[in-house]
């Protein structure tokens, strides 16, 4: 389609300039500090593993603060947790828009509109100097994504190297991340409030569930993140580096019929089969009377959110992406913490 043909020559040209930058890039950039970081969870209600990190961490949060810095723990979503359900009005991970947050408030206006508001006035204004510096926003997904970080802007130094470091202290397991900055799809994140917004997306475990293992990885990409931000803001400088990251470039919706419902369902060899090359010929779906629809694409892609059941009401099937490097400058903090010792 030219919409891919489009967004491949948009990767392509992202590629050489990744290259350019990381040619030219050999002198320290300083970034200022990084004080006030919020973890969100919650703002989907049926996703547990952070709501369950949330609210253990609101009770005894030892565990996620470090020196020269406050980290509050927060509910996004409290309404839709109580009732364990995504949301209660509309999505409050899709209302961070500017029409959203300054839209006037009235008896009628959608419960997450006015969450939205709220949130943004405690944790922003968006886009100000008042902002705070880092948002982790914790989420699960039915799919087989694995322990993914979700980086909203390709030219954040801090946050790619923060991403780097995560990866790094996480190998050999894997640590997928999602590039979502795209011309026409817009997210309108809750976690987009702060200056630096790291989305974890945790999976697969089911809706309204809690599994150990889920939740511990999740743990683990919190832990470190924040070990991250503590030895920027102590003077550790990071020399440039290089993660891959998985560029999203197209939603895929399921096959309907002309009453607009689904006809086919993912094929058994593309499920579960996150972040895996598709290539031309392979197979999509599977219609109830056994046709194949295959992948009729000419380059390779990567699907992920594959059977997201949160996407069934958003008309995706998956998202396909591709691979690129990304480069982080060399960057170190632009005010060191005192020596206390």
């Amino acid at each position: 389609t030219k919409v891919l043909l489009y967004n491949y020559f948009l990767f392509c040209f992202q590629q050489f300039l990744e290259l350019l930058k990381s040619m030219t890039s050999s002198s320290v950039v300083d970034k200022p500090p990084v004080r006030r970081v919020a973890i969100f969870g919650g703002t989907h209600g049926n996703e547990l593993s952070g709501v369950f990190l949330v609210k253990h961490w609101q009770e005894n949060g030892a565990e996620i603060q470090r020196t020269g810095m406050e980290v509050k723990p927060f509910l996004t979503n409290p309404r839709a947790v109580k009732k364990c359900t995504r949301y209660i009005d509309c999505d409050l991970n899709r209302v961070f828009d500017p029409d959203n947050l300054g839209r006037t408030v009235v008896e009628d206006i959608p419960y997450e509109v006015r969450r939205a508001q709220e949130i943004n006035h405690i944790f922003g204004p968006k886009g100000s100097d008042d902002a705070y510096d880092l948002i982790f926003d914790l989420h699960n997904t039915t799919s087989n994504m694995g322990g993914t970080l979700i980086l909203e802007n390709s030219r954040d130094d801090f946050t790619i190297q923060m991403f780097h470091y995560i990866k790094n202290a996480l190998a050999p397991e894997r640590c997928p991340v999602l590039l979502i900055e795209h011309p026409s799809l817009k997210y309108a994140t809750t976690r987009s409030v702060a200056k630096h917004p790291v989305g974890v997306e945790v999976g697969p475990q089911p809706q309204g569930v809690v599994r150990a293992d889920t939740l511990d990885k999740m743990r683990k990409i919190v832990k470190h993140g924040l070990d991250f931000v503590q030895l920027f803001n102590e003077g550790r400088e990071f020399p440039p580096c290089t993660i891959e990251v998985f560029k999203i470039m197209e939603k895929v919706d399921y096959p309907r019929n002309k009453n607009d419902e689904v006809i086919a369902i993912i094929h058994p060899k593309l499920q579960d089969q996150d972040w895996q090359p598709l290539n031309k010929g392979d197979p999509l779906f599977l219609t109830l009377d056994g046709e194949v629809i295959t992948y009729k694409g000419d380059c390779t892609v990567y699907p992920t959110f594959i059977n997201e059941a949160a996407y069934y009401e958003k008309k995706q099937a998956f998202v396909k992406t591709v691979k690129m490097k990304l480069t982080a400058n060399h960057i170190r903090s632009s005010v060191l913490e005192p020596n206390t010792s």
